[in-house]
């Protein structure tokens, strides 16, 4: 995790975020007076919110955490994508 302050920040956008895309790491803006914020690609915040979701539930959470274990423990079948 990359921390830049905001003046820097803002002579170097767009280095910044380019290597916030490319290296598929949050970068940490400091701002006085402020909040720290995060600056992370879209996919991984789409793919946070997703996780929250499917482990926002026990039940939903208990089927994934056993479902992991059956395939840590070897169980599972691997099948080939069908491609069209």
């Amino acid at each position: 995790m990359g921390h830049v302050g905001f003046t820097e920040l803002r002579r170097n956008l767009a280095e910044h975020l380019d290597r916030v895309e490319s290296d598929r790491v949050e970068l940490v803006v400091s701002r006085r007076r402020h909040e720290d914020l995060a600056i992370i690609p879209l996919a991984e915040l789409e793919s946070l919110r997703e996780t929250v979701h499917l482990l926002s539930t026990p039940t939903n959470a208990a089927r994934l955490r056993e479902g992991v274990s059956q395939l840590d423990a070897g169980g599972g079948l691997e099948r080939s994508l069908i491609e069209e």
